[in-house]
């Protein structure tokens, strides 16, 4: 059965021109031009992936972006009209789990939606991986600390395994964008950096001061095989 996608975007034309181009790549598209509308809708109703605009006539997409994620673990890609780096940031640390900057090519949209779909739908490998408090369940896709599940996009999921399976060693960022399903957020080297944020948010004791996931300056991230 084919994907269902919300689309929040308030533009009649390029919601339009968007419903158009996903339908016929097979998608199966319901719009909704305002956020409260889209809230209501992904309240009701069970979709595979949201394209979310950031700005909205009444609610913004940052803050549907914080309610969906806070119900949900549905996949968002949030459309950026002014491609400011400071938006990109701020919905990933809502929980988007891509951005793409107005105005796109409807091919590039449909790849990141798609990347975003093949993570989500990826299947779960079997077993679980223990790092003292932390366990990685990737049976269920999820994180626990202490027994406790903790809230990671899918992509920030894919990318603790890739470097937790790799524990001890140093990885650049090309090197975890490689690695996690061939994700293609060319345009803003940094936004790694927002997804390792937010997955320290969730594991760490003190994100600040990190004793898991580690930065190598100049170089990239380690995952700490044991903790000091």
């Amino acid at each position: 059965m084919a994907d269902r996608i919300l689309l929040i975007e308030d533009d009649p034309r390029l919601a339009r021109m968007v419903d158009d181009y996903l339908s016929g790549a097979g998608f199966r598209v319901t719009q909704a031009a305002t956020g409260r509308a889209g809230l209501a809708l992904a309240q009701r109703e069970v979709f595979d992936a949201m394209v979310l605009d950031l700005m909205l006539p009444d609610i913004d997409g940052l803050e549907v972006c914080r309610e969906v994620r806070a119900k949900a673990q549905t996949p968002i890609l949030m459309l950026t009209a002014r491609g400011d780096a400071m938006d990109r940031v701020v919905g990933l640390e809502m929980g988007a789990d891509d951005y793409l900057p107005k105005p796109f090519e409807p091919r590039e949209l449909l790849a990141r939606l798609r990347a975003i779909l093949r993570r989500a739908h990826a299947p779960a490998p079997a077993n679980t991986l223990t790092f003292g408090r932390l366990e990685i369940d990737k049976d269920a896709r999820e994180i626990r600390v202490d027994g406790a599940a903790r809230s990671l996009t899918s992509y920030q999921f894919e990318l603790l395994l890739a470097m937790a399976e790799r524990a001890g060693r140093v990885l650049s960022r090309d090197a975890l964008f490689d690695l996690v399903k061939g994700e293609t957020i060319e345009a803003f080297d940094r936004s790694i950096d927002v997804h390792i944020s937010r997955i320290r948010a969730a594991i760490e004791d003190d994100p600040k001061k990190p004793r898991r996931v580690l930065t190598v300056r100049g170089t990239g991230y380690v995952f700490a095989k044991a903790q000091e």
